[in-house]
């Protein structure tokens, strides 16, 4: 059974957005889909979300994938620099890694503060694919770009989409879908 780890961003949580809609799309494919609720704004730090995270450890493998907004796509990064096994693929959307504008700044430095390390979380990831929008209000363009770049990820750019979140109407997200169901029955 492939696991499915969806990680919110900032003042996130599990029933937010198109986590509800991806995560009943993904288990009637028969996948285990593990959405956690992470600290947030408050405590938030990589530390506090690994406090979280490390209670699954026991889904985490080579069949697993990620699937992260916003924040949650830095803290992805953090997971695959630390893995000790090789995933099969990790989704990131509207993810900040510290190239401006970025609006909340100060608040994701514990995630992003610190340079990423791209050599091993490329090794640690088989398929990684990045989403970003022109009108992200929250994280800009740029992040998506350079983060493609540094991962040599396929890169979507959706024009319009926001943040991706509800309030730019994203409560589904058939492309993501499309995208991951690609990599469930190659």
């Amino acid at each position: 059974m492939t696991n499915i780890f969806i990680i919110h961003g900032t003042g996130g949580h599990p029933g937010e957005n198109w986590f509800p809609w991806l995560k009943q799309e993904l288990e009637n494919l028969g996948c285990k889909v593990i959405v956690p609720q992470f600290p947030t704004p408050q405590n938030q730090t990589p530390e506090t979300w690994f406090e979280v995270f490390d209670k699954h450890k026991k889904d985490f493998n080579s069949d697993t994938l990620l699937v992260a907004h916003s924040l949650g796509g830095a803290f992805a990064l953090r997971i695959l620099e630390r893995s000790p096994i090789k995933i099969n693929a990790a989704f990131f959307v509207g993810t900040p890694i510290g190239v401006r504008p970025i609006k909340n700044w100060d608040g994701d430095q514990p995630f992003i503060g610190k340079p990423f390390n791209w050599t091993k979380i490329k090794s640690n990831c088989e398929n990684m694919h990045v989403f970003h929008s022109d009108d992200d209000p929250f994280v800009g363009i740029g992040n998506g770009i350079e983060l493609a770049k540094n991962l040599n990820a396929d890169f979507t750019h959706l024009p319009s989409a926001g943040h991706f979140n509800a309030k730019a109407g994203y409560t589904k997200f058939d492309l993501l879908l499309e995208k991951i169901k690609s990599l469930l029955f190659k």
